[in-house]
């Protein structure tokens, strides 16, 4: 896949005059994407900004998809998250807790200032999962007059990764072969092909997440240290650019038929009210 610029597509925020983002922002069921990444190690084989790399694709793949028909707009992401975790590994670049929320409540509260009808907080990275549900609704119970909604976009997935996926559970942690596989596809050039190495999550409890796609109640803390060696968990030698292809398309898919949803709910919302 190859990356244009940041403001050359048309679902640009950055790109675009402040008048021309209150045009799109006026329209009925206008929707405001803000991809939110993270800064932490992936592993031998997968550079640290992976996480804000693929939600920033995602995004723009599903504004790409809907922008003829949909009021879209994405932001650039917001780089860094909740990570510490990762930190004992190094190369991880990561916010307290409270701070991330702020940021993100500061950076959702002042984009809606522009009209918007919905806000998506779309998350990338698995960390931040909790921080975007309590943004959502503090931002939300601020703007009562607007959907404000939030998404990590993987979960999207379980929607069709049985159909792809060759690991077991376990097999798709992280830097596993579900994001070596979408990095194959995207930035193959920043894939050290050559390091391929992971350790299979295995949880040791039944009630928790057994890996990025298969989830559980219990929420467990623990750093990465107790998973892996390499700080990958998974099997990324399992990955392919095809998986990853098939996975974006998919994501793709399932994406753009959420944003023609709010965009729907939102303009016959503001139809109704008016």
């Amino acid at each position: 896949m190859v990356y244009r610029s940041m403001g050359e597509d048309p679902w640009s925020f950055a790109g675009k005059t402040y008048s021309e983002i209150a045009e799109v922002a006026e329209r009925d069921g206008s929707v405001l994407i803000v991809p939110v990444g993270s800064i932490e190690q992936h592993g031998h084989h997968m550079p640290v900004g992976t996480d804000t790399i693929l939600v920033d694709a995602v995004a723009n793949l599903g504004a790409e998809r809907v922008v003829d028909d949909v009021p879209v707009l994405v932001t650039p992401p917001i780089w860094t998250g909740y990570s510490p975790h990762h930190m004992g590994f190094g190369g991880t670049v990561t916010l307290d807790h409270d701070d991330l929320l702020t940021v993100l409540e500061g950076i959702g509260e002042s984009a809606l200032e522009n009209g918007f009808d919905a806000l998506l907080l779309l998350n990338g990275h698995g960390g931040n999962a909790s921080l975007i549900s309590s943004a959502t609704s503090t931002i939300g119970r601020h703007h009562s007059e607007v959907e404000v909604l939030g998404l990590t976009y993987f979960q999207l997935a379980t929607e069709f990764i049985s159909d792809i996926r060759e690991s077991d559970v376990g097999g798709m942690g992280h830097a596993g072969e579900f994001e070596t596989s979408l990095m194959l596809h995207l930035r193959p050039d920043l894939v050290r092909e050559d390091r391929l190495e992971g350790t299979p999550q295995d949880e040791q409890y039944d009630q928790a997440g057994q890996d990025l796609l298969v989830g559980g109640p219990l929420s467990v803390y623990r750093t990465f240290e107790k998973y892996t060696e390499s700080g990958a968990i998974g099997e990324p030698e399992l990955a392919s650019a095809a998986k990853g292809e098939e996975i974006f398309e998919n994501l793709g898919e399932q994406l753009s038929d959420l944003l023609n949803q709010i965009h729907e709910q939102n303009a016959e919302s503001v139809t109704t009210s008016g």
